[in-house]
């Protein structure tokens, strides 16, 4: 159980833009292929069975029989950047925008109910695209107590980075996630003993030290008002939206694998759970601004943020579906850079200042793991030749 198959396996509707590997989302992608050309062909006119290839066949273990379906979407390069470009835009878009919302102190305070409205938001775009008309995926129905305890942890997933958002600098707040890599290494050897390349290891050093630099000189205290600055409060949120997020990308592997459902199909039976679970805590939590006194444009930009949120969900389907590790890797950290760069320009921060040493050592730290992580996968796919 590598621990790289279970890296930032996130929730698709919340502000982090932690791209995952989609080694395991890749192989149920194609289970669901293979199982839709068997029933194609059980449901075909006896005349039309020989009419169709076996492409699909020996892509999966005969013990690893196909759960569910899908239908696949056309596969082209021109598709393929096309839905990265819309995946990396609507990731950016999302992150800019819950920060703009965010800054708005009678806003600050609603996370619980801005939560639960991107849920539904994502439970809606999962129903449409599942239906006849699209059917992008299959949807599959799982037991209440068996999904409960995940749309807790996926709560949590989006509810504490968010507040991280609200309460530091966009920097910050994307440097930070780099943590996920290594807090996530670290729960999988704990408990399931996954160890990772001594290689991948030492490149995680410096991308710790890095963020450790960020987090220190991002929430010093500036004279200057126009510069972002990140307080404790947001710290804190962000090292606890790490934990959070971390233990929700490791029990979404184990749920992969216990369900054999989908990261569509998964999220499918998650969304309207936590947010109905929302429901009964956001009246003891959150505060209400006079909904009368909220500017139309921070409506127009949660709308916005919920189109985003819809355009990530689509967006991610195509990826897992078309393109391999090193694609999805590459989008990742086009975004971690992107948003770093533009948060970086926003805040007013000098080139100069000493956090932006930090921010070179966390994601350089970070890229030199995926590197090494993807040349063992190459190493490891030659040697089972």
């Amino acid at each position: 159980m590598s621990a790289e198959h279970r890296e930032r396996a996130g929730s698709f509707s919340s502000s982090s833009p932690d791209t995952p590997t989609f080694d395991d989302d890749d192989k149920l992608a194609r289970l669901d292929r293979t199982r839709e050309g068997d029933e194609e062909k059980l449901r075909a006119p006896p005349g039309e069975l020989d009419t169709r290839n076996g492409e699909e066949d020996g892509l999966v273990p005969k013990e690893a029989e196909p759960q569910h379906e899908t239908s696949p979407p056309s596969t082209s390069l021109a598709s393929s950047l096309a839905w990265m470009a819309i995946n990396t835009l609507a990731t950016i878009g999302i992150v800019f925008t819950n920060k703009a919302i965010f800054t708005d102190p009678s806003l600050k305070l609603v996370q619980l109910t801005f939560a639960a409205f991107h849920f539904f938001i994502t439970w809606l775009t999962l129903w449409i695209i599942s239906g006849p008309r699209f059917a992008f995926f299959m949807p599959r129905r799982t037991s209440l107590g068996d999904i409960i305890p995940l749309s807790v942890a996926m709560s949590l997933n989006v509810i504490l980075p968010n507040l991280s958002l609200a309460f530091s600098s966009v920097t910050f707040y994307q440097v930070a996630r780099i943590l996920l890599t290594p807090t996530v290494a670290a729960m999988n050897f704990v408990l399931y003993k996954a160890t990772l390349p001594r290689d991948a290891l030492i490149s995680l050093v410096p991308a710790c030290l890095g963020v450790g630099m960020v987090s220190y000189f991002d929430s010093q205290p500036n004279g200057n008002a126009n510069i972002q600055t990140t307080s404790p409060l947001g710290v804190a949120f962000a090292f606890a939206g790490i934990f959070a997020s971390s233990l929700y990308t490791v029990w979404i592997a184990s749920y992969h694998r216990k369900l054999k459902m989908s990261s569509m199909q998964l999220l499918y039976n998650q969304a309207p759970v936590s947010a109905i679970l929302l429901l009964y805590v956001i009246p003891f939590v959150d505060t209400f601004p006079v909904w009368t006194s909220v500017k139309a444009e921070r409506w127009l930009m949660i709308l916005m943020s919920g189109g985003f949120a819809s355009l990530i969900n689509i967006s991610q389907f195509f990826i897992i579906a078309q393109t391999g590790p090193v694609s999805s890797t590459v989008v990742g950290h086009v975004k971690t850079c992107t948003i770093v760069a533009l948060g970086w320009m926003i805040s007013g921060r000098a080139i100069g200042d000493k956090a932006v040493l930090g921010v070179f050592v966390a994601v350089g730290g970070i890229i030199a793991y995926s590197i090494v992580m993807l040349r063992e996968k190459l190493r490891e796919a030659s040697q089972a030749r």
